[in-house]
């Protein structure tokens, strides 16, 4: 009996007033010759006398009489509530037994996870895939990635296939971003294209953002600096949602990632990359610090500086820095050139 289906004594209707008002002042009532009481109709009646019943205020005294005895209210009570304190009695003993259970579990889980450190350091590639693929197989929700540098290696897309495939199948979310200049890139368009098919969502920016994964926004795998075959697991809530909510960030002013460009689409995919080479000229960036980060070569990079100062006439870095300040947000070029990483 559910607690809910008790109707406590404040509920009683008049008529269920007067019927038990009645049975007490008598020794016992007949089922057959209930009495007539003013104001109360006989349906009135039989209805008062079944919610007696019900709430164990009439108890049965002779059966095949009929006969009904008023029953005290505490009494009625208890034999009203004592199925539900049973039945909570019961789900007391089961939370009991499935906390004896689970406490243990997470306790040692929780030691587990308190022991790891905030911060960890992989020194090479080997400790890098190994703690990816633990990474990867314990993941549970989303996985972000963002991957700058242009088209990756096939060995590296290979060997970031297997995870990535496992997780998708798994239900796992997965959402990466590259640079635009990927888009050139044979392998990477590929493998592209078979995580997309399995449920990925793909996307390219120019260029300002760091390589990092984060698995369920509670760990975070990014480069470490000046040393691209070593990485750094943090684990610190903070840097962690900073990290994620700066994926996000960028993830919005991406573009979705276009597995067969038309013309219309290398045109637009160029001229936001000259825009990126523009900006970083005028930054005084020099050649190999704007090929890496725009993820190209630096013999192609020198090409399009190239294509670009002899549209706009400069003699010298110096000079084009000057006339890209002047001429800032009216530069278009739609010359068509190859940004592929590989010359």
């Amino acid at each position: 009996m559910d607690i809910q289906h008790i109707q406590p004594l404040s509920h009683l209707s008049g008529a269920e007033k007067a019927l038990y008002t009645f049975a007490v002042e008598h020794a016992d009532i007949s089922l057959d010759e209930l009495p007539r009481i003013d104001g109360v109709g006989d349906e009135d009646m039989a209805a008062a006398f079944r919610g007696l019943v019900e709430r164990r205020l009439l108890l049965p005294v002779d059966i095949e009489e009929r006969r009904y005895a008023a029953a005290a209210p505490d009494a009625a009570m208890e034999a009203l509530l004592r199925p539900v304190i049973q039945q909570a009695r019961r789900a007391q003993d089961a939370a009991d037994r499935l906390r004896r259970e689970l406490v243990p579990v997470y306790e040692s889980a929780l030691e587990r996870r308190l022991r790891q450190p905030i911060f960890e350091e992989l020194p090479d590639v080997a400790s890098v895939r190994r703690a990816l693929d633990r990474f990867a197989a314990e993941a549970q929700h989303e996985v972000l990635t963002s991957q700058p540098g242009g088209g990756r290696k096939e060995e590296v897309l290979r060997e970031a296939m297997d995870r990535t495939e496992g997780m998708l199948k798994r239900g796992v979310r997965m959402r990466t971003l590259y640079q635009h200049t990927a888009q050139y890139h044979p392998n990477t368009t590929a493998y592209v294209e078979i995580v997309s098919d399995l449920g990925a969502e793909v996307r390219t920016l120019g260029e300002g953002f760091m390589r990092m994964l984060a698995f369920d926004g509670e760990i975070v795998v990014i480069e470490q600096k000046g040393n691209p075959e070593a990485a750094l697991v943090v684990r610190a809530p903070s840097v962690v949602s900073f990290a994620v909510a700066a994926f996000e960030l960028m993830w919005l002013q991406a573009d979705p990632f276009p597995l067969n460009l038309s013309r219309a689409q290398t045109i637009q995919v160029s001229d936001k990359t000259k825009e990126d080479i523009i900006r970083l000229l005028v930054q005084g960036e020099s050649d190999k610090v704007i090929a890496r980060r725009m993820g190209m070569t630096v013999r192609t990079c020198q090409r399009h500086i190239a294509k670009i100062m002899e549209r706009i006439g400069a003699r010298s870095r110096v000079h084009a820095g000057y006339l890209l300040r002047e001429h800032e947000g009216n530069l278009r070029f739609s010359d068509g050139l190859d940004y592929s990483a590989n010359d």
